[in-house]
């Protein structure tokens, strides 16, 4: 561990890692000191969306994109009520918005939502440092009073566990099982209502994107959220045509304790299944395979993705740390996508069973539009099997 330099004179806040590297700059948003493990979006926009994604629970996340803030933020783009990441960390200075939806800066927005921000900082480097070492556990610290404890930060940062056999599921899930008819935003009215439902879906949360679930209700479906706890008795007992496993933070074989013998009784159901992220994870459990924590991750909105089935390449929005081994896929289950940055799974089936799943969001929030096809195979595997 490396001697801390000396607390810059025009500095308030740090970033500060568990190998003893010091990032310095200006903090904004909350006072205080969170720890977590730090990670890099390469997303240009769609940040506010980021910050709310439940995916990154107890996560400190560097933007790579150089202007962060500049267009905003307003009380439609979130994912969640409130958000789960631990704090950002970006290199220039917060601007003011630009964007005819703003409603508040990104520093007030942070602030009023006890998270902790820090600009001024070499970005490029941090991203380098990840990139050759991996995620590392840090702490993010803001103090304009007075200043800052290196040591005990360190202590703090080298402290912390990490991310294998944390079960984050469940500090994020909902509580109570609750209706959902919001669908997706439009330029012309904003979020609508979906009035007129074709298909009941049950969508298991174990830390959902609003917009997963506003896709599925503007793909004509009725959709119940029950919290991730819940047994195969109180999904099926709502008598879906279809069951969706959401995102979610953490590490999926801790939180599969719990979710895959639940998923074993799903899927001898014959209902079709559809997971997402953490969903497509516990999926990959619940038949056999496992997964394991990824060297550095991918997270970002400009990920290629190969569609085994039909050959098209799709962009995808992606953030996960942990991965589905191929190589453990059971015979009857087969790979469907392929990530084309490193050649790690991204989706699977069970064959001649109504289930599927994919690592990346494509419910595009943010990031391209390319794997709505999806919430369409879904549908069309609930018209197949009603």
């Amino acid at each position: 561990m490396r001697d801390p330099s000396p607390q810059p004179p025009d500095c308030n806040a740090a970033l500060v890692l568990a190998d003893g590297t010091v990032f310095w700059g200006s903090g904004f948003g909350a006072h205080g000191a969170a720890v977590g493990e730090v990670c890099f979006n390469t997303a240009m926009t769609g940040y506010q969306e980021i910050l709310t994604d439940p995916s990154y629970a107890a996560q400190i996340i560097s933007f790579t994109f150089p202007h962060i803030g500049n267009v905003g933020t307003n009380a439609e783009d979130i994912e969640t009520a409130t958000p789960f990441a631990r704090g950002l960390v970006i290199r220039s200075r917060i601007t003011a918005p630009a964007s005819w939806r703003a409603a508040r800066p990104l520093d007030r927005w942070v602030e009023d939502h006890g998270l902790t921000g820090i600009s001024g900082v070499d970005t490029r480097q941090l991203t380098r440092l990840i990139r050759d070492s991996g995620p590392p556990s840090g702490v993010i610290a803001y103090d304009p009073r007075r200043p800052l404890d290196i040591p005990a930060l360190l202590a703090r940062a080298a402290d912390w566990p990490g991310l294998e056999g944390m079960d984050l599921a469940k500090e994020v899930s909902c509580t109570q099982t609750y209706e959902w008819d919001e669908t997706i935003w439009r330029r012309e009215g904003g979020y609508g209502r979906q009035h007129s439902p074709r298909y009941h879906v049950v969508a298991i949360d174990y830390g959902a994107k609003r917009n997963i679930l506003r896709m599925l209700s503007a793909h004509r479906c009725r959709v119940t959220v029950v919290p991730a706890t819940a047994s195969a008795e109180d999904v099926l007992r709502h008598r879906p045509d279809g069951i969706f496993l959401s995102n979610g933070p953490g590490d999926p074989a801790a939180t599969g304790d719990y979710a895959v013998p639940v998923l074993h009784e799903l899927i001898a159901s014959g209902k079709p299944i559809f997971g997402i992220c953490l969903g497509h994870q516990l999926l990959a459990l619940a038949v056999g395979a496992r997964t394991r924590k990824m060297a550095r991750g991918h997270r970002g909105a400009n990920h290629p993705v190969k569609d085994l089935l039909t050959g098209k390449v799709e962009i995808t929005s992606q953030n996960h740390g942990f991965v589905v081994d191929p190589d453990t896929l059971p015979i009857g289950v087969e790979p469907t996508h392929l990530s084309l940055f490193d050649n790690t799974n991204e989706g699977l089936r069970i064959v001649g069973r109504p289930v599927f799943s994919v690592q990346h969001h494509p419910e595009a929030s943010p990031g391209p539009q390319d794997s709505h096809y999806l919430f369409e195979r879904f549908v069309a595997l609930m018209a197949e099997h009603a």
